[in-house]
């Protein structure tokens, strides 16, 4: 079975950075595109960022691109999201997300497995 744990959550000042790591177990690590989705209090679900399973092609939202990195490193079979100069409107429960044999899709529904969130809070 198929389980995603998320690590790095916490709380920063803006223009600070976090880094968020997702670590996949029960299957191979290689076969899944992985995602990174928030949900911000009172709004819908969105895309952060995407990396391919080659980790060659990555996709961002407009709204972090440029200030968010995603890595993925296929030998200990964790996804990582590096935040820099976050924001307030950054302040989210941030999800993790494996789909198998998925590339760069932003769709949510793409996703077969999702970690269970954690709290990233900027506030001065």
């Amino acid at each position: 079975q198929v389980q995603l744990v998320e690590s790095g959550g916490g709380s920063v000042q803006p223009g600070g950075s976090l880094r968020l790591s997702c670590t996949l177990s029960g299957d191979t690590f290689s076969t899944y595109g992985l995602a990174w989705f928030r949900r911000a209090p009172g709004k819908e679900r969105e895309f952060v960022a995407v990396a391919s399973r080659s980790a060659i092609t990555k996709r961002y939202s407009d709204s972090v691109r440029g200030r968010f990195t995603i890595s993925r490193d296929n030998s200990v079979t964790t996804v990582y999201l590096e935040m820099n100069n976050l924001i307030p409107e950054d302040s989210a429960v941030y999800y993790c997300a494996a789909g198998r044999y998925v590339d760069i899709l932003i769709a949510s529904s793409e996703y077969q497995y999702w970690g269970q969130g954690t709290q990233v809070t900027v506030s001065s």
